[in-house]
Order: structure tokens, then sequence, then C-alpha cells
């Protein structure tokens, strides 16, 4: 029997719908939300998904502030753009794209952000209240699985969830979201021995390492859901980091790449844009 295939597109949309509705009411009450978008260098990569979120302010109603800056831009001058966009009550959420030139601390720059702006769930007061339960801005593509999971009424609840990943993007939050719906969690790396016996545990495993491919059947159990977070340029075009053809039928429920997890990052952005506006009005 085929598995269910977890449609991101479809999740994505359905988001979108429900943050046009919210951008309306706001517009009602005249407030428009404000997303203030960050460039630093011109990886091709960070350009092209920049242009694809300011492609989504446009068409949901959310205003786009757009700032390209040089690679050589320094971390004093990139502090003064943070304090003015902190205090400018037109914007309501600010994205610093990540990867930074080496010479920026990444730690720095996360930091600099308000963190009632930071709708990327990055700032360490924000992990802090994912950690500890309390509202707060969550990152993006870990918030964006657990509105599939929601949507395909995947209840992570008693579940063994594995997470293959420890990155402050995706990994640990993705983990403390999945523990927060009372799944039992287990995170996964590098240095774990034997990797695919502690996968095999897993009712919901979710491969967030970057590696093309890596997670094939024998990292599996039978009647597993498989989340794969993994955008993976090669030769062959854009794979995840689970082989789909021969993980798929083991699995009750799997990601497509591409077109399962990417749309929904920039699905949540959007939505959590919103949410900070709101919450300002």
């Amino acid at each position: 029997m085929a598995p269910l295939i977890i449609d991101g597109t479809i999740v994505s949309a359905a988001v979108e719908v429900r943050t046009v509705e919210r951008v309306a009411a706001l517009a009602a009450r005249g407030v428009t939300p404000g997303l203030a978008v960050v460039l630093v260098g011109d990886d091709p990569a960070s350009r092209s998904y920049v242009n694809m979120k300011e492609k989504d302010c446009a068409r949901i109603g959310i205003r786009s502030f757009d700032y390209r800056l040089g690679a050589q831009t320094g971390q004093d001058e990139l502090d003064v753009l943070m304090r003015r966009l902190n205090a400018d009550p037109d914007v309501h959420g600010i994205l610093v794209q990540q990867p930074f030139p080496a010479h920026l601390d990444v730690e720095h720059v996360v930091a600099a952000v308000s963190p009632e702006k930071d709708v990327d769930g990055f700032h360490p007061e924000n992990l802090g209240r994912l950690m500890r339960g309390l509202p707060g801005h969550r990152a993006c593509t870990p918030w964006g699985v657990m509105r599939m999971l929601d949507h395909y009424g995947i209840d992570p609840r008693g579940k063994r969830a594995v997470v293959v990943g420890r990155s402050l993007l995706v990994g640990k939050p993705m983990g403390l979201m999945l523990l927060e719906r009372d799944a039992t969690v287990t995170w996964c790396h590098s240095r774990t021995a034997d990797l695919a016996a502690v996968c095999r545990e897993a009712d919901i495993l979710v491969a967030a390492i970057g590696r093309p491919r890596m997670i094939g059947p024998e990292h599996v159990k039978e009647g597993a859901v498989v989340i794969d977070v993994g955008i993976n340029r090669t030769d062959e075009g854009m794979v995840g980091d689970v082989d789909f053809t021969a993980v798929a039928p083991k699995v009750c429920a799997i990601t497509p790449v591409p077109g399962g997890v990417g749309p929904m990052t920039r699905a949540m952005l959007m939505s959590n844009t919103v949410d900070s506006a709101e919450r300002t009005a």
C-alpha cells in the first residue's frame, strides 16, 4: 500500500489562506503588518530565498522592507540598522537571512534583533521561551512541521520521535516542539553510535542533517512517519536527506523533496509576522 504523501504545498496554502484573513482583519483596524528582510552579501541561494519571501509578502498583503547590504558590511553598521528596525513601529518582523559573511558574529546578529520582532524564532529569549513552554515566536521550519502533522491528523502524543540533527535552526527546536506535544524524543547526530538502530525506534522520524539521501530503509521501521527537512542540491537536482524511493514502501506517511517541508518555512514566517502585528495592535 502506497504511503500518505504529506504535501507541504497543500498545507502551506491552507496556512496562507488563514494568514490573508488575519491581514484583512488588521487592515480593518488600520494596521499593515511589516517585515524587514536583511541580506548581507550576495549568496545566490540566499538571494533566491529572499526574493521568494518578498513575493510572499506582496501576495499576502504584508509590507516588505528590503535591505540588501554588501558582503563587507561591518558589525557596527549592521547594529545601527538593527536598532533602527527594532524602533520602527511599521516593522513588526525582522529577518536577517543566514548564512552571514564569515566576519560577522552570528550570535551577536541574532541577539541584536528584538525578541518581539524575531519572526525567525532564533533569538535566545524565544528559544528559552520554547524550552519553558511559554508563548513566543517559534522557529519557522520546525513550527511548519508541527502544522503539517496537525493537518494530516498525526498526533505525536505517546509516540517515539527521533530527530536526526541538532542545529539551532531545526534539530533542537524540532525536538522541543515534539516534546511539548508529549512525544518521547531522542536527538541523534554525527557521533550517535549505531544511528540506524536508534532511528528504527521512531514512530516519527525527522531528518535534518543536510546529507543527500543519508536515511535509507535500514533506518526506518515499518509504518513510521518520516519527515524530510533536507534540501540538498545535487547534479540530479534537489533531493532530501531521505532516500525517498527506497524508504517510501516501508512507511505510512512521508514528505517529498521538493514540495514537502520547504513551502512551510515561508508560510510560517508570514504567519509569525502577522502574530507580531496582532500583538502590537
